[in-house]
């Protein structure tokens, strides 16, 4: 099951500690796909995510921030 995290307004690196919380819960092979407002966040989240064993997709730009998909 695919899940979204909303961490607009949330500051790194408490955005990776949230994140983690949740793809710390879930199964091999589901994606969670984040929103994020950060610059910091953007950049820094991909690469903690993939040193934690996780799949990073590359970030995109919506409108006043980015989503980014990450697989368990």
């Amino acid at each position: 099951m695919d899940q979204e995290l909303d961490l607009r307004g949330v500051r790194c690196p408490l955005s990776w500690a949230r994140a983690r919380v949740r793809l710390d819960e879930m199964k091999p092979g589901e994606r969670l796909t984040l929103l994020i407002d950060e610059e910091r966040g953007i950049r820094d989240i991909p690469r903690a995510a993939e040193a934690a064993g996780f799949a990073a997709g590359e970030p995109r730009r919506e409108s006043a921030w980015w989503t980014l998909t990450l697989e368990v």
